[in-house]
């Protein structure tokens, strides 16, 4: 697990398996004038402020390390999660913090409640694979659904919530505005081709792409869900890359070609998938 800090509000978690990442964002609180500071701070005070995890490393040893390295970093103990889509992989998050509440757009919300223990199921899959035993099982708790688009506060910051459709057929994208940083789930990827998953839509995986494109424009980074953390201008080139390949998907089918670099014997099997699901 590598942590790399994006801004002095925003750090990155990048995980040893899928290369997925982990966002933390803190969000500060107006500072008390300096004489009441100097009376009323205790040396040990926490740090002030709020704090979200957006998505989740994968790894036990690393859920495990996330609280450590929050403290290290002076970040408070998060108030709340929030999963950018309903995939097992980005659910993770109430293993390290398992009092925190749960936050995902609303059609992450329905997803999640028309289908209880889709996500506990994908992961025993997934640890039997790799003979991982974890200590306790996924309990994700109650789970709060957010309008898109909408705006959640953290401490005297907001956040941007944008619908995110397409990959399945749920998702959001987070804007951190003032740290300029994009979280866009599993979009704008630089090691994995657009994946259209059952439930998910071509149709509706071009219009986020379209949707993302000003505040890609925007952001410094743009954070994937797998794959290291881009500039803004390597994620324009992904983005009309990925459109290009969906459009010409949809006209050639398993013919089609694959984004440049992205090119490996895995992602030439979801572009198989791919072209069955549209077909």
């Amino acid at each position: 697990m590598r942590a790399l800090a994006l801004h002095p509000d925003v750090l990155v978690v990048a995980g040893a398996v899928l290369s997925v990442n982990c966002v933390v964002v803190r969000g500060g609180v107006q500072a008390a004038p300096r004489e009441l500071r100097e009376t009323r701070e205790e040396p040990s005070a926490p740090p002030a402020g709020e704090s979200f995890v957006i998505d989740s490393p994968v790894l036990p040893d690393e859920l495990d390390a996330l609280p450590t390295l929050l403290e290290q970093a002076a970040f408070p103990t998060p108030s709340g999660l929030l999963a950018t889509h309903g995939d097992w992989d980005h659910l993770l998050g109430r293993l390290a913090f398992p009092s925190a509440a749960l936050g995902c757009g609303e059609d992450t919300a329905e997803r999640l409640r028309a289908h209880p223990g889709e996500a506990q199921r994908a992961l025993r899959s997934f640890d039997e694979g790799l003979l991982i035993e974890r200590i306790r099982p996924l309990s994700l708790g109650s789970v709060q659904g957010l309008p898109l688009p909408g705006r959640c506060d953290i401490g005297d910051r907001e956040l941007e919530l944008h619908p995110a459709a397409g990959h399945t057929a749920d998702g959001m994208a987070i804007l951190i505005g003032w740290a300029g940083v994009l979280v866009v789930g599993d979009y704008l990827s630089p090691v994995e081709i657009p994946m259209i998953s059952a439930g998910g839509s071509a149709d509706a995986y071009e219009a986020t792409l379209e949707r993302l494109r000003p505040f890609v424009r925007l952001a410094e980074t743009v954070v994937p869900g797998h794959g290291g953390p881009v500039t803004g201008p390597g994620a324009l080139e992904i983005l009309d890359a990925d459109l290009a390949y969906l459009r010409e998907l949809r006209a050639d089918g398993v013919t089609a070609a694959l984004p440049h670099g992205r090119r490996t014997a895995v992602q030439r099997q979801i572009h198989e998938e791919n072209a069955t699901r549209i077909a």
